[in-house]
């Protein structure tokens, strides 16, 4: 309820708003046309009298202009209703007039308004003034010549207050718009007021960590505000969904972790405790006991470094941008002959024979502890688990012109297919008793993945033909862009 009472308050402001806007905008208008219509039907007429003014003196000349007789005669000739004519000369003293046989009883008419405008300015005219010989209401026009002002009149009679009077159609074409606008703009302010109000629920529930599903499915406009509200919901349903799957994940790290942890520290417990309360056991026992124990710490001390490396891929991840800023360039042909160095060792006491196969110099841009990780890791993968495997060779080629593809793959006995997708998952094991016999930690590939990932790449697994396993993963080829630039 109170959701709806807030999103008709919005709508309800944001209609007044717009709406009043629109209003004042038209009222303005209206008013502007008005004045505007008013003063051009003012102009039409002025200029008509204009026109007569300039014909009378057309025709009569400036000799003529003050001939009584000739002045009345052409007004008789050229008659319009009402109309009155008079000549004045400059000093503002009335030469002629058409509607007064003794001029000389006019006041002087210097003083008035259409004499002063067309003194200054050539011509000019006076609205609605009431004559003080007739006391009638003019509406006069008056040119200036060389020597005298001609000025016409006509009577201010409803006929003309009429024809001067502004048409009212565009007022009630404005109030037809406006009318029209506002429906289309309370539909609009409506339809914006739903998904308001939509998303203000979704936030609420969100806020209460209510269940969200529903939203999901839940029916909205198909336009574009509903497409965006739509978009909101789902990215925070995926950032939740995410958010609970870290939770997750890191929950079961910590069991995992204490679980691996929990068997290497109960067998040195009891070894030093057999050590501890036989005091008189065999040198050589004692011995095989103490080396046990170191065994067992050796082991530990890997799975907190793999823990570690895994907390700081997380960081990076987090982190990406300013991972990427400090890309290195890595040779990683080199890396892998030194890491074939490294183990040469043991691939010999398991039989297996190395193959490199990729140019003298393979350049890739990222961070080179991580990268030897991942090949490190992998050939240590293959010589702990590949039983029987007789090779394993590393490749690239170029995936695109801005990645390289590599593979490490061996003919060993393989995996089965529905352990395929989980093989990166930390701590999962493919036969849970015979891996930690090896001594393995069940995070290497863990490793493996989140440094591809942490470098922009991928990484799959999948059977090698005629069996055993390979890893593929993609790794960016260094570009001169890739070069860090100073801050300042």
């Amino acid at each position: 309820m109170a959701t709806t009472s807030r999103s008709s308050s919005f709508q309800r402001n944001l209609l007044l708003s717009i709406g009043g806007i629109f209003l004042l905008f038209a009222i303005c208008f209206c008013f502007y046309q008005q004045k505007r219509e008013k003063e051009y039907k003012i102009d039409i007429l002025h200029s008509r009298l204009q026109m007569y003014n300039y014909d009378i003196m057309q025709v009569l000349g400036e000799d003529g202009i003050t001939s009584r007789r000739r002045f009345l005669s052409y007004v008789r000739q050229h008659p319009l209703k009402g109309l009155r004519v008079s000549v004045i000369d400059k000093s503002g003293r009335v030469l002629l007039d058409s509607n007064e046989p003794h001029p000389d009883s006019l006041d002087n008419h210097l003083g008035r308004t259409e004499i002063q405008k067309a003194l200054r300015d050539g011509h000019g005219f006076a609205l609605k003034r009431t004559s003080q010989s007739t006391h009638e209401t003019y509406f006069y026009s008056a040119t200036r010549f060389k020597n005298v002002i001609v000025r016409t009149a006509v009577p201010y009679s409803t006929e003309l207050t009429q024809s001067l009077r502004a048409d009212n159609t565009y007022i009630y074409f404005s109030i037809a718009l406006t009318l029209l606008l506002g429906s289309v703009l309370y539909i609009s302010t409506r339809r914006i007021s739903r998904h308001i109000g939509y998303l203000r629920e979704f936030a609420i529930k969100a806020e209460k960590g209510e269940p969200l599903d529903n939203e999901m499915e839940r029916n909205r406009p198909d336009d574009e505000l509903g497409d965006i509200s739509h978009t909101i919901i789902m990215l925070y349903w995926k950032l939740r969904h995410v958010e609970e799957d870290k939770a997750r994940l890191k929950r079961q790290l910590t069991q995992n972790a204490a679980h691996e942890l929990k068997t290497p520290a109960m067998s040195i417990h009891g070894y030093l405790e057999s050590i501890l309360d036989n005091p008189d056991m065999p040198e050589d026992k004692k011995t095989h006991f103490l080396e046990r124990c170191y065994a067992q710490s050796e082991r530990m001390n890997k799975l907190l470094l793999d823990m570690s490396a895994l907390t700081r891929l997380d960081e990076m991840d987090a982190n990406h941008f300013h991972f990427r800023e400090k890309h290195q360039k890595i040779d990683i042909a080199q890396i892998a002959r030194s890491i074939l160095d490294d183990t040469a060792l043991a691939l010999q006491q398991k039989g297996i024979t190395p193959r490199l196969t990729m140019p003298q110099h393979v350049i890739v841009a990222g961070d080179y502890s991580l990268i030897y990780s991942i090949f490190r890791n992998l050939i240590d993968n293959v010589i702990a688990y590949a039983t029987g495997a007789t090779l394993v060779e590393i490749t690239t080629k170029p995936a695109d012109h801005q990645n390289y593809e590599f593979s490490v793959s061996d003919n060993g006995p393989g995996v089965e297919p529905q352990h395929l997708e989980h093989l990166f998952e930390r701590f999962y094991r493919v036969d849970k008793g015979r891996s930690r016999k090896l001594g393995g930690t069940g995070l290497g590939l863990a490793i493996v993945k989140n440094a591809v990932v942490a470098h922009g790449g991928t990484v799959t697994a999948l059977p090698t033909p005629g069996g055993g396993l390979t890893v593929k993963f993609t790794l960016q080829a260094y570009q001169v862009s890739d070069v860090p630039h100073p801050h300042f």
